[in-house]
């Protein structure tokens, strides 16, 4: 299934890994584990925050894509299903009128 990956980095440890040059070896290993489709890296209510699109192929893998963020970052982490624009339009196509 393809869901959305959102994690809200703790400012303070963020700091740290930053500072540490750790931070890049954290997002590498988290690009390395979901070879997400999209990556995206910004601001969002005041923390830094990364948004990565992928296919989750079991929900056994949660744990190991999130617990590096909790224990390393002090992320908040959050998993949606989304779809894209084929999916929406697949959807659409089997509702009936």
């Amino acid at each position: 299934m393809r869901v959305l990956l959102k994690a809200h980095f703790d400012t303070e440890k963020a700091n740290e890994l930053v500072s540490s040059g750790k931070m890049s070896e954290l997002i590498q290993g988290l690009v390395e584990k979901v070879h997400p489709e999209a990556a995206y890296f910004l601001p969002d209510e005041g923390d830094r925050t990364a948004f990565l699109v992928f296919d989750m192929e079991d929900p056994s893998q949660m744990p190991v894509i999130t617990e590096p963020l909790f224990r390393e970052a002090d992320a908040k982490v959050s998993y949606s299903p989304v779809m894209n624009l084929d999916d929406v339009q697949k959807g659409l196509s089997q509702l009936s009128g």
